[in-house]
């Protein structure tokens, strides 16, 4: 130790190095919101993906297109099923867009970019099914990032996944076994009831 340490009084001496190791820690730690974020959002998915829906719910999924999207479960169950197709970039994409609309404006520029050379730009890794004129126009509005620059391209992927995907959705062995269940489930509910009931008579019937 250099001597003007060593004439520093231990106290000194301790909150530097206390100070040192914060600093350190802190250079090492993600960005808390961030961090936060990311662990809600992967919780939230592993808990839809995990529940099973009830009978109400697939019977709304059966009316509309958009009763699917707005459920976090449906959403969770029809991707399953677009992955069975090889087509869950249509999902993905959507749900970028849907993102993309609560962006911070200040990083309007990079996450724009960034989905459309994951969805839209040549040789995109998952690349969707935009007609040429859709394409042009999003690559346009990227240059000059706003809120709504993917509206187009986005209406399109929801025309493509309502019209195509879940028509077949909705005749799948997914959303037939889903019903089984619930009806399953139903069944033995009601069978239960049934031999409460009759175990409550015989004690009813002992007792008198």
């Amino acid at each position: 130790m250099c001597k003007g340490l060593a004439t520093l009084p231990a106290t000194c001496l301790k909150s530097a190095k206390d100070i040192k190791h914060k600093i350190s820690f802190l250079l090492q730690k993600p960005e808390p919101q961030a961090a936060d974020q990311k662990q809600m959002k992967e919780k939230s998915t592993t808990a839809a993906a995990k529940r099973v829906p009830n009978t109400a719910e697939v019977e709304k999924w059966k009316e509309s297109f958009s009763h699917v999207l707005n459920s976090e479960v449906g959403r969770t169950v029809f991707t399953s099923f677009l992955k069975s197709e090889f087509s869950e970039e249509n999902m993905d994409f959507w749900m970028a867009c849907e993102d993309y609309t609560k962006t911070a404006p200040t990083k309007l520029a990079t996450r724009a970019k960034q989905i459309y050379q994951k969805y839209i730009g040549a040789d995109a890794l998952n690349e969707v099914n935009l007609d040429a004129a859709t394409r042009e126009k999003t690559r346009q509005n990227v240059e000059n990032a706003c809120p709504s620059c993917f509206d187009d391209a986005q209406k399109m992927i929801y025309t493509l996944m309502e019209k195509d995907s879940y028509r077949r959705f909705l005749k799948s062995k997914l959303i037939q076994d889903l019903c089984q269940q619930q009806s399953n489930a139903a069944q033995e509910k009601k069978e239960k009831r049934s031999c409460d009931m009759a175990d409550s008579s015989q004690v009813l019937a002992g007792g008198a």
